[in-house]
């Protein structure tokens, strides 16, 4: 096996780490409902996860624990694609948002630091934003 092959392999175990972790946050409340389904599916596709794998997650994503990431973008690309899953029904509940936070710990941002980025993407996602912050993200190349 090549150090490449070996770099794949765990970058793919990764993706299926994250996936399961996007599989808990729509099926928090027992069933997946339709359009979390279809995120699931163009996730899946971004993440490559194969149809089997697929399958296996979605009976069962505690095979697949949270896996620290070193990279802080993409660290802060798995949170946006979490918080994607969670706003897919327009809001979100405590039961996502203490999942929420042991993923973002998981991944590896300290505690503090997870608290303040979900505080902020809760504002963001839901729309809490002032005019000074909204200026600012239009204005953002």
């Amino acid at each position: 096996m090549s150090f490449t092959d070996l770099f794949e392999s765990g970058a793919h175990r990764r993706n299926l780490a994250h996936f399961a972790s996007l599989v808990n946050i729509a099926s928090i409340h027992g069933e997946i409902h339709e359009n979390e389904a279809a995120l699931l599916k163009r996730f899946a596709r971004k993440l490559d996860i194969t149809e089997a794998e697929f399958g296996e997650v979605i009976k069962d994503p505690s095979i697949y624990p949270i896996q620290s990431i070193l990279s802080a973008d993409e660290r802060l690309e798995r949170i946006l694609e979490l918080f994607k899953m969670i706003f897919a029904d327009h809001a979100i509940d405590d039961d996502e948002r203490v999942l929420i936070e042991k993923y973002a710990v998981g991944l590896g941002y300290p505690h503090d630091k997870a608290i303040k980025l979900i505080n902020r993407s809760i504002q963001i996602f839901s729309g809490g934003l002032d005019l000074d912050d909204y200026r600012y993200l239009l204005n953002r190349k």
